[in-house]
């Protein structure tokens, strides 16, 4: 056998055998990978009654919009930090604010960032697998032929603008260097995000508890306020172990009165105030606030960005709900309570311009301010919820896409694949977002940092969206044009504004994203110098026979599993048992474990086997197959699942062979029964599971970087994260032995 698996019709899976023979016309007509591609993305859609789509809607008004919607807390102040110098720069920026909402939240990823979600998983991991998914620009090289066959991955016929997305496809696919700029550029947003959980608590929390300094100043010092604002992120990030689902139906409501509230509140300000203020919907007055202000009003618009803090979320926690229930909840909840409340505030300051810096609870009626008090701040604690679950669920793609150390991921719902809880990262968050309150102790110094990370994300979630639009809808160029000269032109404009503030703050989300993406790529790099060591030492399976006959073993009753994530060949560490161990079981399977860049893999496409000759070894190997998101081992053990598809395989292997080279049907059932009664029993004398545990060292003339991040970077990282070797099938303790082994990278 050769370097692939595909490379010759022996060594292809007999599932794939069978299925390629029937539907061979059909394969003749392939000339590229990409002619069987989507104009849509695929999306593992299920059908819910609309019962279920409204509760899922409920509960994402506690989860996604606790950040964007606690924003009118403190966007005004942090436009005019100096005060307002003119009636009509109220106008102006209000108009900024109202179609900055109304373009980016709702258009950009309500109806278009939303629909390029990876089976129903959204964030910047989940982009990055569907471009790794229709070009191969992966690192990795673990891809094979069978994988396109697999339901969730599947392609429809391409419409006339494939010979765009083939000419790019070609051009990633032939330069290294876009290959790491695409990875590098995917762990920068994702760090970016992280950063993003990290800022958004610290934020929301200290601007409502800023209520009680502006009613009662002498009583609440800065000091006071910040120890209460740690106090409040303590026992958020304690509540996490309860799952997003028991977080989403406590928070929805509180949240769901927020909004009403803020609406309500809004209406009363401008029947008050300034019935007029809708003139704001002018957007001269966009126009005529810059020819005033100049460069002042190009930084104010870190100030106006404020205004969508939290809108990656509706993209990132979309794998905890549902597009369609996330579209229901911003357009009929969300986006009609927070343009109501911006005409409120921005009528209240057409008549009361003084009180910029603290416009929300100004603004609020006297004999309502502290029951709304009570609400903001219960708002502003949910506020942090979004980034939260977006965190977790971003960490999870990073870790099962080979770029994020192995974490404990808890599944809070039975019911919703998406909803997870990762306690390592809950801790990490909670301990750094204590740190930074205590650290910048005010929002408007919070701000500056802040901005950065919001638009750095949406701009680059902006860039992952065209090479989509190419490569995967084949959208019209003229459409694509558009979608660069608007939206991704405002969003530039934004990021030149958030970086003049740098020296301000804005250093803090960089340098957690520098941290992040050095965890990320030293986990990441040596993950590939592994598998490319497997690939180089692996053991073709000709050569397994001479290697049991060469070591003298002796065959054990029994079913031993062999765990490597080589999908080429049998690894190396199995000549390093068996010359240590002369002794194998009676039946041997190597399983590589393989993570497709899709969401999930269906349970009956999870299995690919192979037999290795000749037959009375009893040496299979398989392919276990698993999305990103896919629940492992939920359903029931590994060692059940792999039996019994291992049974249909050896009946459909002996099938096969009857039918490409003939033979006597009656000898061959008795083959079959024979070789299924091998395994029964070797199966039911016990399992044994054979997991490698390598340790990694740089080679001999390595250079001093090399070194420095494989023996103490990595190795670090190793030693003080749990090992996840036997969480990974839920393999039993007592049966798990791991087989250590030295590779010299």
């Amino acid at each position: 056998m050769g370097s692939n698996i595909e490379d010759n019709q022996d060594d292809v899976p007999m599932e794939l055998q069978l299925k390629g023979k029937k539907a061979s016309s059909q394969k003749l007509k392939r000339h590229d990978s990409l002619d069987v591609e989507a104009s849509k993305m695929p999306n593992a859609k299920q059908v819910v009654g609309l019962s279920v789509l409204l509760k899922l809607a409920f509960q994402s008004i506690g989860v996604v919009y606790g950040d964007i919607g606690t924003s009118p807390l403190y966007v005004f102040s942090s436009i005019f930090l100096e005060g307002v110098k003119h009636e009509d720069d109220i106008l102006g920026a209000l108009s900024l604010i109202l179609y900055t909402i109304t373009l980016i939240p709702v258009i950009k990823y309500v109806f278009i960032v939303l629909q390029a979600n990876d089976n129903g998983d959204g964030g910047t991991f989940a982009l990055y697998s569907l471009i790794c998914r229709y070009s191969k620009v992966g690192l990795i090289p673990s891809t094979m032929a069978e994988d396109s066959d697999v339901s969730t991955f599947k392609l429809d016929m391409p419409d006339t603008r494939t010979r765009r997305a083939s000419h790019l496809k070609s051009m990633l696919e032939n330069s290294q260097f876009a290959k790491f700029f695409l990875l590098i550029a995917t762990m920068l947003g994702t760090s970016m995000v992280i950063g993003d959980g990290v800022l958004t608590p610290c934020i929301s929390v200290l601007s409502a508890i800023g209520g009680v300094k502006a009613a009662a100043p002498e009583a609440m010092t800065e000091g006071r306020i910040v120890w209460l604002a740690v106090a409040i992120l303590i026992v958020l990030f304690m509540f996490q172990r309860f799952g997003t689902e028991k977080v989403g139906y406590t928070f929805a409501p509180i949240l769901c009165l927020w909004f009403v509230l803020i609406a309500g509140i809004g209406v009363y300000n401008f029947v008050i105030y300034d019935i007029a203020i809708f003139r704001a919907l002018n957007p001269m007055y966009i126009v005529s606030y810059f020819q005033r202000n100049g460069k002042d009003a190009w930084i104010s618009l870190g100030g106006v960005v404020m205004c969508i803090t939290g809108a990656e979320a509706l993209f990132a926690d979309v794998g905890h709900f549902s597009v369609r229930s996330i579209q229901i909840s911003m357009c009929f909840v969300t986006y009609p309570a927070l343009i109501l409340a911006y005409l409120g505030q921005g009528a209240y300051l057409m008549k009361n311009a003084d009180d910029v810096a603290n416009t929300f609870y100004a603004s609020i009626p006297k004999t309502i301010y502290w029951p709304m008090f009570v609400i903001a701040v219960l708002a502003a604690i949910i506020a942090s919820q979004a980034l939260i679950s977006g965190t977790f669920a971003i960490i999870q793609q990073s870790l099962a896409l080979g770029c994020f150390p192995r974490v404990k991921i808890v599944h809070t719902s039975k019911k919703h694949h998406g909803q997870i809880y990762i306690p390592e990262i809950n801790n990490l968050l909670m301990i750094a977002c204590v740190l930074t309150t205590i650290g910048f102790k005010t929002t408007e110094k919070l701000s500056n940092a802040y901005g950065i990370a919001v638009v750095f994300v949406m701009f680059l979630t902006s860039c992952f969206l065209v090479l989509v639009m190419i490569l995967i809808w084949k959208t019209n160029i003229l459409l694509i044009i558009v979608y660069v000269l608007i939206i991704g032109s405002v969003e530039l404009v934004y990021l030149t504004s958030v970086l003049y503030k740098f020296e301000q703050g804005g250093y803090l989300p960089l340098a957690f994203a520098m941290f992040l993406m050095f965890v990320m790529y030293v986990w990441n790099y040596v993950y590939r110098k592994k598998y490319h060591y497997e690939l180089e030492h692996k053991i073709s399976p000709e050569k397994v026979k001479e290697t049991m006959d060469a070591t003298s073993s002796h065959r054990l009753p029994g079913l031993a599993i062999f765990y490597s994530e080589l999908v080429h060949g049998i690894p190396p560490i199995f000549k390093h048992y068996v010359e240590n161990v002369p002794a194998l079981h009676s039946v041997l399977v190597f399983a590589s474990v393989k993570s497709l860049p899709i969401s999930k893999v269906p349970l009956e496409e999870r299995f690919l086997f192979r037999r290795v000759k000749p037959y009375d070894l009893y040496v299979f190997r398989c392919v276990v197959r698993y999305g990103y998101n896919d629940m492992r081992n939920e359903e029931e053990p590994i060692e059940k699942l792999l039996v019994e598809r291992l049974k249909n395989f050896i009946k459909e292997d002996y099938m096969f062979s009857i039918a490409a080279n003939g033979g006597n049907q009656g000898e061959t059932a008795s083959l079959i029964e024979k070789d299924v009664e091998v395994l029964e029993r070797a199966s039911n004398m016990g399992v044994v599971h054979l997991v490698g545990e390598q340790d990694v060292v740089a080679c001999k003339g390595s250079g001093v970087a090399k070194r420095l991040v494989i023996n103490y970077a990595y190795n670090f990282l190793k030693r003080n994260l749990r090992s996840q070797s036997n969480k990974v099938f839920d393999i039993p303790t007592k049966r798990m032995l791991k087989v250590g082994m030295t590779c010299e990278l």
